[in-house]
């Protein structure tokens, strides 16, 4: 009698559990196959930082961010993660789409390690690699700051070749360029290859009167949400914080991180790691003057192919703590 008792006691708890799994909403999060988000969505799965904030998290995989941006704005997914400049582009076109911070991590320019270049203006006559195309937003900034550091038209005094992060990584380790702007977890691997950083894109960004410790990527979610069911934009937000605290302080847990990172070796999967952490934004508000003030010099490099008709930024593009 004492064993049927358990075993029922036991039934009913794993009946309840599952009851309670039934009632929490799911959240469609469309990420990139091969994003280095999904090293943070594995860690809120894994940890069940979801369900304890109220949600059950599934994540889609997608080809590219144009496709993960594309099922968001046909409601096929709840969230992507994407830069707040598209988010306020979007939201200046009318769409109801808010940014919740993820990331601060950016990317920078690389030179070989036997290179003799020790600024941008050493690059002259030399040929960059650009990972995106001309309109790639740490290209734009590289260009600002080499014009107010050095008097240098970046675009008109080097050749550049644009081409996706994983063919300029490529290209640039095999010693092809003079050098290399990719984003931060491919400089990882560019670092690892024997490349060295000339300069980065937050210390270019500083220079120029910028903030980088501004959040560039996010998750977008839409306005909607926030207001009908601030609860589950709460618990994204929470659980996107509880597993960057878990990344930023155990080993262990990017362990078990490591065979979706494809890091080659050791040293590898030690900058990556590194560069992620580094990558952490701070738990405040964002300093919207200071996001206002990218957005007016990306306006002036790149124009409307980059911002639309924007010239300032528009109201509500960032969900701020406790909103």
């Amino acid at each position: 009698m004492l064993m049927k008792s358990l075993g029922a006691a036991a039934l009913g708890l794993v009946l309840s559990a599952t009851s309670v799994l039934a009632d929490l909403p799911v959240l469609h999060v469309a990420a990139l196959k091969s994003g280095t988000v999904n090293w943070e969505l594995s860690t809120i799965t894994a940890n069940g930082f979801d369900r304890e904030n109220g949600f059950v998290l599934e994540v889609q995989d997608m080809a590219g961010n144009s496709a993960s941006q594309v099922a968001f704005q046909a409601g096929e997914a709840d969230a992507i993660v994407s830069d707040w400049l598209w988010v306020a582009r979007q939201r200046a076109a009318g769409d109801d789409f808010v940014f919740i911070p993820y990331s601060k991590a950016v990317g920078g320019l690389m030179v070989p390690g036997n290179s003799p270049a020790q600024t941008l203006a050493d690059l002259k006559g030399g040929k960059i690699g650009v990972a995106g195309g001309p309109l790639d937003k740490s290209w734009l900034i590289l260009r600002a700051f080499a014009q107010k550091e050095y008097g240098m038209d970046l675009q008109g005094e080097t050749e550049q070749v644009f081409g996706a992060p994983p063919l300029i990584f490529q290209t640039a380790v095999s010693g092809e360029l003079d050098g290399a702007i990719n984003f931060w977890h491919f400089m990882a691997k560019m670092e690892a290859g024997g490349m060295r950083t000339l300069v980065t894109v937050a210390d270019a960004s500083e220079a120029l009167g910028l903030d980088p410790d501004t959040p560039l990527l996010g998750y977008v979610i839409r306005g909607e949400m926030l207001r009908d069911q601030p609860e589950l934009a709460t618990g994204l937000a929470r659980a996107s914080q509880e597993a960057k605290e878990l990344l930023a302080t155990s080993d262990a847990a990017w362990d078990a991180l490591r065979p979706q990172m494809h890091a080659a070796n050791d040293t590898e999967f030690e900058a990556l790691k590194a560069g992620f952490r580094a990558g952490i934004p701070a738990a405040a508000p964002v300093d919207v003057a200071a996001a206002d003030r990218m957005l007016r010099l990306m306006a002036e490099l790149g124009g409307p192919d980059l911002v639309g008709d924007m010239d300032a930024l528009p109201d509500g593009v960032f969900v701020q703590p406790g909103s």
